[in-house]
C-alpha cells in the first residue's frame, strides 16, 4: 500500500499534509480500503475550529459511519466542496482529490505518526 512520506497520520487513519502553518486533511488509503465504497461526508464549515484528537465530522460508506479527527488545531480555511456531490473522490484518490478540508494551522498534535510508523501500526491492523 502506497504511504506518502510526506505526510503526518493519526492512528485514527487521517493524514496530513503540513506546509508552514496550514494544513491539508485527509483519510487514508487504508481507512478508504476498510470502509468500502463511500456515500457521504460530513465536514465541518469554513471559520469552524478544529483540535487536535477531536471528532471534526463523519465518513459514511456501504459498510459504515466513522468519525473523523483532527490531526492538527487549527481554523478550517477551506471545504472540499467537490465531495458533497461525489464522495466517491476520497475513494479513488484519498491523497490527492479526495482531500476534506484545509486548516490554519495553531497547533500539531504529538501523537502524528511518520510514515514509517503508520505503516507498521497499519501492517498490525491490516
Amino acid at each position: 500500500m502506497d504511504i506518502p512520506s510526506e505526510l503526518r497520520f493519526t492512528k485514527n487513519h487521517e493524514w496530513a499534509r503540513i506546509h508552514g502553518q496550514s494544513a491539508t486533511i485527509g483519510i487514508t488509503a487504508f481507512a478508504v480500503e476498510q470502509l468500502g465504497d463511500i456515500t457521504m461526508v460530513e465536514l465541518p464549515e469554513v471559520g469552524d475550529e478544529l483540535t487536535a484528537g477531536e471528532a471534526f465530522g463523519t465518513v459514511e460508506s456501504v459498510k459504515s459511519v466513522s468519525d473523523l479527527y483532527a490531526p492538527v488545531s487549527g481554523t478550517v480555511t477551506k471545504i472540499n466542496e467537490a465531495l458533497e456531490d461525489e464522495p466517491e473522490r476520497i475513494n479513488g484518490s484519498p491523497y490527492g482529490d479526495g482531500w476534506l478540508v484545509k486548516v490554519s494551522v495553531t497547533e500539531v498534535s504529538d501523537d502524528l505518526l511518520d510514515a514509517s510508523d503508520y505503516g507498521d501500526l497499519i501492517a498490525e491492523q491490516g
